[in-house]
């Protein structure tokens, strides 16, 4: 069993950045792809990263390509998302994921086997 703790959430100006921090307990952290996913008020939950097990691979959704990079320290059971030039539609609760095993990394939430409880990060305009 693996539980996940984001942090870093709170509220920004547009065009500002947020660090957020996702602390993985209760598992071998290396074995697990970590995705970052979001949503918005009265929206559907939507993909933002994944990062494969060693950090050498991302995949980011369009919306956030080149404002966003996801990174990890598998020494400290840490997954990270810096996002820069925020925009008031990147308001959203932020959830990290955790998918087991030498998969691709997935982009659909249904594919994660564990689940942070999220963070509120909000954009002002």
């Amino acid at each position: 069993q693996v539980q996940l703790v984001e942090s870093g959430g709170g509220l920004v100006q547009a065009v500002g950045s947020l660090r957020l921090s996702c602390a993985a307990s209760g598992g071998t952290f290396s074995n697990y792809q970590m995705g970052w996913f979001r949503q918005g008020p009265g929206q559907e939950r939507e993909f933002v990263a994944v990062i494969t097990w060693n950090g050498v691979v991302t995949y980011y959704t369009d919306s956030v390509k080149g404002r966003f990079t996801a990174s990890r320290d598998n020494a400290k059971n840490m997954v990270y998302l810096q996002m820069n030039s925020l925009k008031p539609e990147d308001t959203a609760v932020y959830y990290c994921a955790a998918k087991g095993g030498v998969v691709p990394p997935p982009r659909s939430g249904y594919e994660y086997d564990y689940w942070g409880q999220g963070t509120q990060v909000t954009v002002s305009s």
